[in-house]
């Protein structure tokens, strides 16, 4: 009863606020994801994601040597590769040597303990920018999920920790899962997109990797067939209790700030690891507002990840993990 109880007595100074904060956040919260390219001493500013880069694999030996030193201690790595080496079958997703291989193996050799993500979808590789086969105005599921499970397979083969599929195909983790496990890869774990939406905030993303569907007949617009509706909340619940049950051992809301109640009931239904996306779009919001004056940068950034991490989430992939440890530090 007032004036019994103030609930200001626990907001009075920054070190009472501290003692008694419900939500912390550390450099072991990050995954941090990495955009690679060829070439040599590459550090290409991507427009739509002000003080983002392509690296090259030299630069990328820098970046995943800065990052350890501050304590972040996972990366999620995306390539992009030349139009040319681009068809609907994802070929050069399965190169031995190709550019995401070598950038696994780059990224072990300079700092081995890092724990190495991989994106496993098509769209980098596809010629229509889809996530899976193109064939009769369709994504063809099962035909997708098989080259994404030789995908994953190669990933690991060249070191990586833990394979990350963004597709969205219906099955494929169990696909994935049994690939590795008849290949011997028993420790490379499977951190899925359970819930990732049809968003459009993933504009600056696909820039970046020059990776939007095309706009031709007989090809899908978007990707809306696959992905999930952005009006549907129990379907994250069955997706990600389906991907769990077929292996997964971390899953993922995408994207984030409009889906914490995703995350949220995520949370409360499983016993993983839940993960979410801070997505490009996200990232380019704060950075465009911030440079008009609209707001603060760095309270915005840090109000954004509490946020998340209050909502649920275990580990946040983010383009501003760098920022935040920096803040937090």
């Amino acid at each position: 009863m007032f004036p019994l109880r103030r609930n200001r007595r626990l907001r009075t100074s920054e070190a009472m606020r501290s003692l008694v904060r419900e939500t912390s956040i550390s450099p072991n919260d990050f995954i941090v994801p990495l955009f690679v390219v060829e070439g040599k001493g590459v550090k290409d500013e991507i427009a739509s994601m002000p003080g983002y880069y392509r690296l090259s694999l030299d630069n990328l030996v820098k970046e995943t040597k800065v990052l350890w030193k501050m304590g972040l201690k996972s990366i999620l790595l995306f390539v992009k590769v030349d139009d040319k080496l681009k068809d609907n079958a994802g070929t050069e997703a399965l190169n031995p040597n190709g550019l995401m291989q070598r950038a696994i193996k780059t990224v072990k050799d300079a700092e081995p303990q890092m724990v190495v993500m991989t994106d496993v979808a098509l769209d980098p590789f596809s010629s229509f920018g889809h996530d899976g086969i193109v064939g009769g105005g369709k994504i063809i599921n099962d035909d997708s999920s098989a080259v994404l499970a030789e995908m994953g397979l190669s990933h690991a083969n060249a070191g990586a920790d833990f394979i990350a599929p963004s597709d969205m195909m219906d099955g494929r983790i169990f696909e994935m899962r049994t690939l590795l496990e008849d290949e011997g890869h028993h420790d490379v774990g499977i951190m899925s997109y359970s819930a990732k939406y049809a968003s459009a905030f993933y504009g600056p993303f696909r820039d970046a990797l020059d990776s939007a569907p095309v706009d031709l007949k007989d090809v899908p617009k978007d990707k809306k067939t696959y992905q999930m509706d952005y009006a549907n909340r129990d379907e994250a619940i069955k997706e990600t209790l389906m991907d769990i049950e077929e292996g997964a051992d971390i899953v993922m809301v995408k994207p984030g700030l409009c889906y914490l109640d995703i995350v949220r009931d995520i949370k409360n239904t499983v016993n993983v690891p839940v993960s979410v996306y801070q997505v490009s779009g996200e990232y380019a919001m704060i950075k465009a507002a911030a440079e008009k004056g609209w707001l603060d940068h760095d309270a915005v950034v840090l109000e954004q990840t509490y946020a998340i991490k209050r909502a649920g989430a275990d580990l946040i992939a983010s383009y501003f993990a760098k920022d935040v440890v920096k803040l937090i530090s």
